[in-house]
């Protein structure tokens, strides 16, 4: 079957039933049958995508805007791992949440946008120019939004408003910068190492250009919650659905991420930026963002908020590993990217599973958690010990390559202030997840061994966090084969 056809399937198989479930509400009363069928278009994409990933790179164009503006499709290893993390998140995601979504209202509006995201996500993957990535990063926050809004309290409005306000704030000051490179003659496509020094063509001046690639890195970066722009984060997470704060934490953030890829990397090229004030602009403003969103974490009592904080700075590793501008950093980046997709989609779902069985949502009720919901308690403590990068789990391997790239980035103060940082945050993160699991198992003589009684969740929301932890563990024992394929992909941009 033609790519094209393939493609557009995995895109738009979704969509349609997101909308055909959107504008069917409440009819469909055999709940079983309606989840059934939910999980076979999620597969089926699933397995679409795998497709176009298992064959060979290729560059299409999809649709035509006008003469000189593009809908442009590609598959590359960047896109391969964006697009399998995303399926492979999505399903899971979607299984946990035919359970947990048994105790929301309007659980057909929520499934139906869940499935448009999830097409929306796989036409974003696979965006081969800079006007497509941006028309899908803006659709995937319309889309996204009525998951923050779910519950239609005031809490939630006023979080969603919030959401929609930096993130329309954060792509127009990307878009100014779009508009910049693509009215100088770059940006129609995307190659590996960027183009921008080779484009005889190209009418930008350099000032304007570095001014134009803060704002871009700013702007998509604020969808990585990174500091200014991370207000939205915290705000949303906690009233979302905990199935749709996994996704958003695990999988939309990292959109941001992609962005920042394909214009530095895929679009200009690393050179251009290396060693000028925005490089050094990014580094302070990753690094930042990684030690107060450890900070707030620390001090944060309710469980998701303190998950959200986490992610503003567990992502800001990524951007961090990024700014450094070498292969080392990349492959850190690129690992960070797959770990804390699987671990914080753990955590959300086990924190999820905890209100869904118990109500309890601070820290401080959590005592002896652990007797109650084995399993799910488990499966957070295992993860948690993966983010914080304790051997042989995968959050080590990830962070030794940050390290590693900021050691050989050559510029004299952040060469080491970054390990630095990267170790602080390491420490509160160790503070902020790891007194919940001690107390959760160990709940001290207050705690009435009488009342004991087992709330573990069933197989449909145990399965994807068992999952979940299995990969976060295994990636990190047996690494060799994945850092490989990353070594491969970072090789090709520098």
């Amino acid at each position: 079957m033609s790519v094209v056809y393939l493609l557009g399937a995995a895109i738009l198989l979704p969509i349609l039933s997101g909308l055909f479930l959107l504008f069917c509400q409440g009819r469909m009363q055999n709940r079983r049958l309606k989840c059934l069928l939910i999980f076979l278009v999620m597969a089926v994409t699933s397995a679409l995508v795998i497709c176009l990933m298992a064959g060979e790179d290729y560059e299409l164009v999809f649709w035509k805007l006008t003469d000189t503006l593009e809908i442009r499709m590609c598959m590359d290893d960047l896109t391969r791992l964006f697009a399998g993390m995303t399926m492979a998140a999505w399903v899971l995601g979607g299984v946990f949440s035919f359970e947990y979504m048994k105790h929301e209202e309007q659980e057909d509006r929520y499934f139906g946008f869940y499935l448009i995201v999830m097409g929306v996500l796989v036409a974003l993957d696979h965006a081969g120019n800079l006007i497509t990535l941006y028309l899908f990063f803006e659709m995937m926050t319309l889309t996204s939004l009525p998951m923050v809004l779910h519950n239609l309290s005031h809490e939630a409005v006023m979080a969603g408003l919030k959401y929609l306000f930096y993130s329309i704030a954060g792509a127009f000051m990307a878009l100014f910068g779009i508009f910049y490179l693509y009215a100088n003659g770059a940006g129609s496509d995307f190659c590996p190492g960027g183009s921008l020094l080779r484009l005889s063509s190209y009418q930008g001046t350099y000032g304007m250009t570095l001014f134009a690639l803060l704002l871009i890195v700013i702007g998509f970066g604020t969808k990585a919650g990174m500091f200014p722009m991370h207000g939205w984060l915290p705000t949303a997470h906690p009233v979302a659905p905990a199935p749709a704060s996994a996704v958003l934490s695990g999988i939309i953030t990292k959109s941001g991420i992609l962005a920042v890829i394909r214009v530095i990397f895929y679009t200009i090229g690393a050179d251009v930026i290396r060693g000028t004030w925005v490089q050094y602009a990014w580094m302070t403003l990753a690094l930042l963002t990684v030690f107060m969103g450890s900070m707030m974490a620390y001090k944060e009592q309710l469980l998701k908020k303190r998950l959200a904080y986490s992610t503003v700075s567990q992502v800001s590793y990524i951007m961090f590993g990024l700014s450094v501008l070498n292969e080392s950093g990349m492959m850190g980046a690129l690992s960070h990217f797959v770990f804390h997709s699987v671990v914080k989609n753990c955590l959300f779902l086990a924190a999820g599973a905890v209100i869904y069985k118990t109500g309890k949502k601070t820290v401080s009720e959590l005592g002896g958690i652990g007797k109650e919901m084995p399993v799910t308690m488990w499966c957070f403590t295992l993860v948690s010990v993966t983010l914080v990068g304790i051997p042989p789990t995968s959050g080590f391997i990830s962070k030794w390559y940050l390290a590693e790239g900021s050691l050989g980035s050559g510029i004299d103060f952040y060469s080491w202030f970054g390990p630095v940082v990267l170790l602080l945050s390491a420490m509160l993160t160790a503070g902020y997840l790891l007194p919940i699991s001690i107390k959760a198992f160990f709940p001290g003589a207050e705690y009435d061994y009488g009342k004991l009684t087992k709330k573990e969740p069933n197989l449909l929301m145990t399965v994807p966090m068992i999952l979940f932890t299995v990969a976060a563990v295994l990636f990190g024992m047996f690494p060799g084969g994945f850092m490989g394929y990353l070594q491969q992909l970072a090789a090709g941009v520098f």
